[in-house]
């Protein structure tokens, strides 16, 4: 049986912790504390680690843990101290008797990854600072153009894909996108309960594909009510990545 749980790490990151009766896998592991203590207390028996961009709160406790035990760690080639498995897109593997696809999605960073398995009919994302819940990550090292393609190959998989992002962004996200489209009843809605969610200290992810096809609005820029606020505010073209790059510069500075 397959879970996945989140170990909070810094002040807003998740390390996920993915586990079946064969083991268990981290992602992104930018701390390494809690992690060696689920290792010494047996409580989990880590076989690998995914790693899906080179960012230090995603990385920072890889070598700790690679010096402890021997582990087989999937990630972008990018110098990164830790990684014995470079891949790239399309590449599969199996850990743990998971299946994963490999699929490189730039913008936030040149080397980003995301990780993904089908997983008998129950699709999982792991995308790191790409996609988030309500939102979609700074575009730092890449374009926005690439940022948009990757959001869009992101956007093929299937509409039950749960998805596992690296930050607890979701509150912010959606005051954002609640400016952007303030008669989403859907909207004001999912705000109320990500509020509760938080106000409890609890994670408001994973969220899904379905969900935010209908929320995000950075997967919406065709909607005609996001289309047209933004081509009348920015002045700018009917064109999809130019929505795209005024919406995200928008959020930038908001």
């Amino acid at each position: 049986m397959l879970s996945v749980e989140p170990i909070k790490a810094y002040s807003d990151n998740y390390i996920w912790l993915i586990s079946t009766n064969e083991g268990s896998i981290v992602v992104d592991p930018g701390e390494s504390s809690e992690i060696l203590n689920l290792i010494d207390s047996n409580k989990i028996n880590l076989k690998g680690v995914l790693i899906t961009h080179h960012h230090y709160d995603h990385t920072n406790g890889l070598v700790d843990l690679t010096n402890k035990i021997d582990l087989a760690v999937f990630g972008p080639k990018n110098n990164i101290n830790g990684i014995n498995n470079i891949v790239g897109e399309s590449a599969k593997f199996s850990l743990i008797g998971i299946d994963f696809e490999v699929i490189e999605i730039p913008g936030h960073t040149l080397d980003h990854l995301a990780f993904y398995s089908f997983n008998d009919g129950n699709p999982i994302l792991f995308c790191g600072d790409t996609l988030f819940a309500g939102g979609c990550g700074r575009v730092f090292e890449g374009t926005f153009k690439q940022m948009f393609k990757s959001l869009k190959k992101i956007s093929k998989y299937p509409k039950e894909t749960k998805v596992f992002c690296g930050h607890e962004y979701t509150l912010s996200n959606l005051k954002f996108a609640l400016e952007v489209d303030k008669d989403n009843e859907l909207l004001k809605n999912e705000f109320i309960d990500v509020e509760k969610l938080v106000s409890l200290g609890k994670p408001s992810l994973p969220t899904n594909l379905e969900k935010e096809f209908k929320l995000n609005p950075f997967l919406r820029c065709n909607d005609a009510n996001i289309k047209n606020k933004i081509i009348q505010k920015f002045d700018i073209m009917d064109d999809e990545l130019e929505i795209f790059t005024a919406l995200r510069k928008w959020k930038d500075n908001f």
